[in-house]
């Protein structure tokens, strides 16, 4: 496990195993949990070489959101990752991900103007542009994500392919605590008794489900019922969309292409999480 924090090191790197060996790639924030790590096992399987990287994007947070806050614990981070076989973890600065004049930005329309788009805004051109980055750099096959960020996946795919980058995402599925809640590093955020309220996050997923597989196709009548549940939890909703899958327009009927996301505040705490019907 080699420690990265050149961007020529990476290159020179990237360059030596771009031809003959499957590379994966595990773009993270750091603060490890269940669910990054279930993504490194995936590259693991799958690929030759893995390669994780560890840098909080600072141009994806908004003004009053938590940069300053975010988690962070490199040397746990580092010891959960001594368990797996990882290759090269890169450690960028802001200093070189955006120097001094930096003035280029990647802007995929459409699907990163609604849900987390609308609400936090500059969002996804702060994500669309560090992955571009450091797809350019590791030069990957294949870059490891978790569904618990649904939209970032169908940004990032859509950035790829009109971008012509040869990168493929794998789309990996989420993965939650015992009780259901989504892993996340916000959950650090939680106190006690905002911890038992953000079950209602998948609760309300389950609930819709359960209702879809009953026979009610109507997103309205779904989504007013997962409401009352959240409301009567605590939680405050960003909002809840039944969209479709490919291209996040919210849908009038549900059906198999249909995805359910929401966004609710625990607390000051943000949290997402979807599921199919």
């Amino acid at each position: 496990m080699k420690l990265i924090t050149d961007i020529n090191d990476m290159l020179n790197l990237s360059r030596l195993w771009s031809v003959g060996k499957k590379v994966g790639f595990v773009p993270t924030m750091g603060y490890l949990h269940e669910g990054h790590l279930s993504l490194v096992a995936k590259s693991n399987e799958q690929c030759d070489i893995t390669v994780v990287s560890i840098y909080v994007n600072p141009t994806q947070f908004g003004p009053n959101e938590d940069l300053s806050s975010y988690p962070r614990d490199l040397d746990r981070d580092l010891a959960f990752l001594s368990e797996y076989k990882v290759d090269y973890i890169f450690l960028p600065t802001n200093e070189i991900m955006y120097p001094e004049g930096f003035n280029s930005w990647v802007t995929v329309e459409h699907v990163s103007d609604v849900l987390c788009g609308a609400s936090r805004p500059g969002h996804f051109k702060g994500v669309a542009t560090i992955v571009a980055k450091l797809v350019n750099l590791v030069n990957p096959d294949f870059m490891y994500m978790g569904e618990k960020d649904f939209q970032q996946i169908v940004v990032l795919e859509t950035m790829l392919k009109d971008l012509n980058f040869h990168t493929r995402i794998v789309r990996c599925p989420i993965v939650r605590e015992k009780d259901g809640l989504a892993m996340s590093s916000r959950n650090k955020y939680l106190d006690k008794q905002e911890r038992k309220s953000a079950l209602c996050l998948s609760q309300s997923l389950k609930l819709a489900v359960d209702l879809h597989k009953k026979g009610e196709t109507n997103p309205a009548i779904i989504q007013d019922k997962m409401q009352k549940l959240i409301t009567k939890a605590g939680g405050k909703t960003d909002y809840i969309a039944f969209v479709n899958k490919d291209t996040l327009m919210q849908v009038d009927k549900a059906d198999s292409n249909t995805r359910i996301l929401l966004a609710v505040y625990i607390g000051k705490t943000r949290l997402i999480d979807n599921s199919a019907v």
